[in-house]
């Protein structure tokens, strides 16, 4: 690639508005108390009808119930609370720039050696040929992730970002996870800080919340020993934040870790949410054993995911959005977890090549249609809202799209 073009200066960015952030005030005609069934989700319910904070034990209260109805109902009076009844989409594009990687997790299907078989790099070149059709079907956003490659620099990164930014100016840039970014402090020899601001400067728009995991030093030692801890994790958001940059956050779940370690990384997350707010929104990932070393565990069940997402809507009370990521419950019943509290379906995505639930492994080609999402938001009884990565609403005209 050639050298980095100049950039604009760095500013921050509007920070996180009080309605956002704000466990907001429930409508009582939502919540039937005396139709609760479990005795255990009573208490909780008077508590959401009081705007209280959940605990831990109700968090595993709610884990554990059989009464989904119910779960359902809470979860959902919350979700019209915040949202009413519109459920939100974009029009994005996933990149994985390559799937080459100085780490090796267990859980981990995605990553390869250099010459392994499977392995590939894309140039930046391609990367532009991507970008390009993304503009053409009308995307809003470019998602972009990899592997921690042992070899490109980075300035390769920046570069790519400042060239992307001034090929599509109107392309969000929502790229690097933590864990890329704690990589890239180490290969520049920067600190995070310092990394963050070069990227912003770049192009860089928002953090995808990938590389979280469960936040618990047992699961971190079984499964993805050598990968970034909770700590920095956590603390690479908080310098996002603090720096004017909205991020996501995420939660794998479904392998070894228990309901309770779940529950205390819903915690924690609710916690640096209160003293360093950014984070938009919560994506529950499903684990898919399929072609991992972990592949004789049988992942999570669709009620699991019901719960999870249910359970993350209720404990997140500080969080604006629940994104069901179709790619890893399936489309399916991402639908039906409207009614659980999630009120983002993410979007068109196109190309995935880190989890192969819907496209079969090997297939790295999954994409949803906006008529197709569209249609399944309101057969689910709710409004299709394209929004684009910093949910301000997106409209559309024969000659573009602007926000609205």
């Amino acid at each position: 690639m050639t050298t980095s073009l100049a950039a604009e200066p760095f500013a921050t960015a509007p920070l996180m508005s009080a309605a956002e952030l704000q466990s907001p005030a429930l409508d009582p005609a939502t919540i039937s108390i005396a139709d609760i069934r479990d005795p255990a989700l009573r208490p909780i319910a008077i508590k959401l009808l009081a705007r209280e904070r959940l605990s831990a034990t109700d968090g595993m209260a709610l884990f554990e119930t059989r009464d989904l109805h119910s779960l359902g109902m809470l979860a959902g009076s919350v979700r019209l609370a915040r949202h009413g009844r519109n459920a939100f989409y974009n029009i994005n594009r996933h990149i994985n720039y390559s799937n080459i990687c100085a780490l090796s997790c267990k859980f981990c299907e995605f990553h390869r050696k250099r010459g392994e078989e499977g392995a590939y790099e894309y140039s930046a070149e391609k990367i532009f040929e991507m970008a390009d059709q993304a503009a053409l079907a009308g995307a809003t956003e470019l998602h972009i992730v990899g592997g921690l490659h042992p070899w490109l620099p980075f300035n390769w990164y920046t570069d790519l970002l400042t060239h992307l930014r001034r090929r599509h100016p109107k392309l969000h840039l929502k790229c690097f996870t933590a864990i890329e970014i704690d990589h890239f402090s180490r290969i520049a020899r920067l600190s995070v800080k310092e990394v963050l601001i070069a990227l912003k400067q770049a192009g860089l728009g928002s953090m995808p919340g990938g590389g979280a995991e469960v936040f618990d030093d047992r699961v971190h030692d079984e499964v993805f020993k050598g990968k970034l801890r909770s700590d920095g994790w956590l603390d690479i958001h908080r310098t996002a934040h603090e720096l004017g940059l909205r991020t996501n956050a995420t939660i794998l779940y479904g392998h070894i870790e228990t309901r309770r370690e779940r529950i205390e990384h819903l915690i924690k997350l609710r916690e640096l949410q209160d003293a360093a707010p950014g984070f938009q929104c919560i994506i529950p990932l499903s684990f898919v054993p399929d072609g991992s070393e972990l592949a004789h565990l049988p992942g999570p069940t669709g009620l699991e995911d019901i719960k999870m997402l249910a359970v993350s809507r209720l404990m997140l009370d500080n969080f604006p959005h629940v994104k069901a990521f179709w790619i890893m419950q399936t489309m399916k019943l991402s639908q039906v977890s409207l009614n659980f509290g999630v009120d983002d379906l993410d979007g068109t995505v196109v190309w995935y090549d880190i989890t192969k639930r819907e496209g079969g492994l090997g297939n790295r080609h999954q994409e949803q249609t906006v008529d197709n999402i569209r249609r399944l938001i309101v057969e689910a009884g709710y409004l299709p809202v394209e929004r684009d990565t910093l949910y301000r609403r997106v409209e559309r005209n024969p000659t573009g799209w602007h926000i609205a």
